[in-house]
């Protein structure tokens, strides 16, 4: 379930190959999401595996609460949502559907 399975291929006038860019989506609050408070300094692919099962799907958690603008570290004392694992598949179909 990557980020990057609904990216456009893209070829530059070389006809050198790259993916086009890849928009992250807003993600909405459900009642079935799971709410964290840490207490100490945490990473979000460490908390994607342990939510996931996949480390790869720390961007979930980052889109969810803002965060991961050039790092995956978690300060202590922040308050997380997670959002359930049952709607990841809905929110990687929808990505860059946007037009």
């Amino acid at each position: 379930m990557s980020r990057y399975s609904t990216n456009n291929i893209l070829r530059d006038g070389n006809g050198l190959r790259r993916l086009a860019s890849t928009i992250i989506p807003i993600i909405p609050v459900s009642s079935t999401d799971t709410y964290i408070q840490t207490t100490s300094i945490e990473r979000l692919d460490k908390l994607a595996s342990t939510f996931y099962g996949d480390s790869s799907l720390w961007w979930i958690i980052a889109s969810a609460n803002g965060l991961g603008k050039g790092s995956i570290i978690v300060p202590p004392n922040s308050k997380l949502r997670i959002p359930t694992k049952n709607n990841i598949q809905q929110i990687i179909n929808n990505l860059n559907t946007i037009k």
